[in-house]
């Protein structure tokens, strides 16, 4: 059968809208961007201006928004120079939400207060520890002076995984520590690694 160039050229041209679709597809099928909290966001980058000093990489960071309950996705990942954000679950302590109702009620600094402290810390040491590999923190601000030595760190911890949301409506409760899931963990430990900004707040 003869073909005409005409009927050839619309061919191809079906074929091509055909090979282009499932491109133009995906790309209207990918999650859109975190959006973090524009006032907290603001805050996050003001501190890392402020605390330039203490803070040996300003390329990532992350920001805790404990403004959310703790059955959403309320830690991010911020690559400063992208714009690429991942967004994360983190629990909060047992002493900044003592009746269990799944969100932050308050702030404390204060030693044996197993509870959350707020504002700007910088990264330290990788190490292996009682919750396994875990990141050290070094408060930045009076709120958060004692991190280290109330072994305030980044950890991984099984009341943190979404199933418990699933299961509970809300996370578990750590001892003031930021307790990921496993794969939120294991990204953070990459990404933030040492000397970076890790900001706290509720606004």
């Amino acid at each position: 059968m003869s073909v005409s160039r005409r009927q050839f050229l619309g061919a191809a041209a079906a074929a091509g809208a055909g090979l282009v679709l499932p491109a133009r597809a995906f790309a209207q099928a990918r999650p859109a961007q975190p959006v973090i909290n524009p006032a907290l966001k603001e805050r996050a980058l003001a501190a890392l201006e402020a605390k330039r000093g203490r803070i040996r990489n300003a390329d990532v960071i992350g920001i805790a928004d404990f403004g959310r309950m703790s059955r959403d996705p309320r830690f991010y990942i911020v690559d400063l120079r992208s714009g690429f954000v991942t967004e994360h679950h983190v629990a909060h302590g047992k002493g900044s939400d003592p009746a269990n109702f799944g969100f932050l009620q308050y702030f404390s600094n204060e030693m044996g207060s197993e509870a959350t402290s707020q504002g700007a810390y910088v990264t330290g040491d990788a190490y292996q520890g009682k919750y396994g590999y875990s990141l050290r923190l070094d408060g930045l601000d009076p709120s958060n002076s004692n991190a280290l030595a109330r072994q305030i760190v980044v950890h991984t911890a099984w009341y943190a995984e979404p199933r418990m949301v699933e299961s509970f409506g809300k996370l578990g409760r750590s001892e003031g520590c930021f307790a990921l899931p496993g794969v939120s963990h294991a990204e953070a430990m990459v990404r933030l690694g040492s000397g970076r900004l890790l900001y706290a707040e509720k606004v």
